[in-house]
């Protein structure tokens, strides 16, 4: 139905972190409430406390950057390049690591195969809430859904976020490309292996990528989410253990 269409899509922009609900029809107080409620206290206490950070100012240019470029593969060298005293590429991986656990922003790595083969890729930015990306990117809820191509990264997002947050410690993400074929999220746990791809707009078009990578690696299972296959809200309601569990039995 219409409503519950809108309930979701509200979900997707204000990420629903419980403290901001009741703020989303005032959007620039909601935004100020994400920046300084949210997002100075995560970095400065959980991650500032935690560890010995020698660049504190790269951290939070990273995390910001991060999520204004959420749902988008970047290499480390561009992200050099737009970095103020950046450092080198380790550090901003040891970065992304401590904001991951922090469950503030992913690099989610590139599927290979083989594990000696993952490190050196890019990494596929992920929020970990997309009130967070919402609130660092500056669009309105209307913008948002107005612009198809940044709804679409919105959408894969949230998805990414809810694999992220609800993934088993055993259990692996990644997002694979091969030329320019590539599947936005690879699972693996449970000894088996599971390739999802997001669709967010109107028109389903078959995706070519999980075609080729689900014959390039037999055992995994293709899942498509959104139009055309697994609607959205239901995919987002169960962790993703039971997507794992629940596409092999």
């Amino acid at each position: 139905s219409g409503a519950s269409f809108v309930a979701l899509a509200g979900g997707i922009y204000f990420g629903g972190y419980p403290g901001a609900a009741s703020l989303i029809k005032e959007e620039n107080r909601w935004t100020n409430y994400i920046r300084s409620s949210l997002i100075h206290p995560n970095i400065e206490k959980d991650i500032l406390q935690m560890t010995r950070i020698d660049k504190p100012a790269l951290l939070k240019n990273l995390f910001e950057l991060g999520c204004i470029y959420s749902g988008q593969m970047i290499s480390y060298n561009k992200l050099l390049g737009q970095l103020q005293d950046a450092g080198n590429t380790t550090t901003l991986r040891d970065y992304l690591t401590l904001m991951g656990q922090a469950g503030l922003l992913a690099g989610i790595p590139k599927y290979a195969g083989q594990v000696h083969r993952q490190r050196g890729s890019s990494p596929k930015l992920n929020a970990l809430n997309t009130g967070l990306m919402s609130a660092l990117t500056g669009y309105t809820f209307d913008e948002a859904r107005a612009d198809r191509s940044y709804w679409g990264r919105l959408v894969e997002s949230s998805v990414g976020a809810h694999i992220y947050n609800t993934a088993e410690d055993n259990t692996k993400v990644f997002y694979w490309r091969d030329g320019d074929n590539e599947v936005d999220f690879i699972i693996e746990g449970r000894r088996k292996l599971l390739a999802i791809e997001v669709k967010s707009g109107q028109k389903f078009a078959p995706p070519k990528g999980l075609d080729i990578f689900t014959q390039k690696f037999k055992a995994a299972t293709p899942m498509i989410v959104g139009e055309g296959g697994i609607p959205l809200s239901e995919f987002l309601s169960r962790p993703v253990s039971e997507w794992l569990k629940h596409n092999h039995d």
